[in-house]
């Protein structure tokens, strides 16, 4: 099983990686995707990927954190899509929970951002929330490899418009969660070829975990559990569906590591 958005360099986890990658490895998590959400994390993420030969990274610059980023580090960013270890830009998109930062600058960094992943032929990892419209639209104006919605948990409409537009969605915990049966209901109807399971750890431990409060790797399996249940299909099923979606939208071969 591949968890396809977590945050290993986070000081949750990086403290503790050998025993995360061991947990997950014991869970049959045999592949990560771990992201860099903007300067401070990109080299440490590198570092992740090249110790450990099954991890590879994507790096962005997040919206909540683009106020805190000079936009000459995008020339930094765009100097390490040279790195084999990287195979996606981002996270990016929009964020509009928060009023910390102005939506025109997260619209500026978020355009560059996707014009440098037309520029290498990146797919992107898109955070979106409370700005569905607003990220839709902007995408439409550039000619994506291609694109996930991670941490889906919008509404059937919502999906309806990412899969015609020919994204991804990304299912983390959020889906196990009692109260969210329109996402199950999601979950149920998207496309075989569009779907992909993450924890986005260390946040959103997925139920029967929600206690254990640091996510990591390893619980992505429950995710899958109910992804797979939602669909009628074993969860052996949808690991083997979701880490060929993965290795396709990543380009990632798995005999390379």
């Amino acid at each position: 099983m591949i968890d396809t958005h977590c945050h290993l360099t986070d000081p949750h986890l990086l403290p503790q990686i050998e025993q995360v990658m061991s947990r997950a490895a014991a869970a049959g998590v045999t592949h990560m995707v771990t992201i860099g959400t903007g300067p401070p994390e990109w080299e440490p993420c590198l570092r992740v990927c090249r110790q450990f030969p099954n991890v590879r990274c994507a790096l962005g610059v997040h919206p909540n954190y683009c106020d805190e980023v000079e936009k000459a580090a995008l020339l930094e960013l765009r100097s390490l899509q040279a790195d084999p270890m990287v195979v996606a830009l981002g996270e990016m998109g929009l964020d509009y929970h928060y009023d910390d930062v102005p939506k025109a600058k997260q619209l500026d960094y978020f355009q560059s951002q996707l014009a440098m992943a037309v520029e290498f032929n990146r797919p992107v990892v898109i955070h979106s929330r409370k700005s569905m419209n607003d990220c839709l639209a902007a995408m439409k104006d550039f000619a994506l490899a291609d694109a996930v919605f991670h941490c889906f948990s919008g509404s059937m409409d919502e999906a309806r418009r990412v899969i015609d537009a020919g994204y991804y969605i990304g299912f983390t915990g959020v889906v196990t969660f009692k109260k969210c049966e329109e996402l199950r209901q999601i979950a149920q109807w998207a496309p075989a070829s569009r779907i992909l399971v993450e924890t986005d750890a260390p946040y959103l431990s997925p139920e029967p975990m929600r206690k254990q409060k640091i996510c990591e790797p390893a619980l992505v399996v429950h995710t899958a559990a109910i992804v797979a249940a939602a669909r009628g299909v074993s969860t052996a099923e949808i690991d083997h569906l979701t880490s060929e979606n993965a290795m396709r939208f990543y380009r990632w071969n798995k005999t390379g590591g």
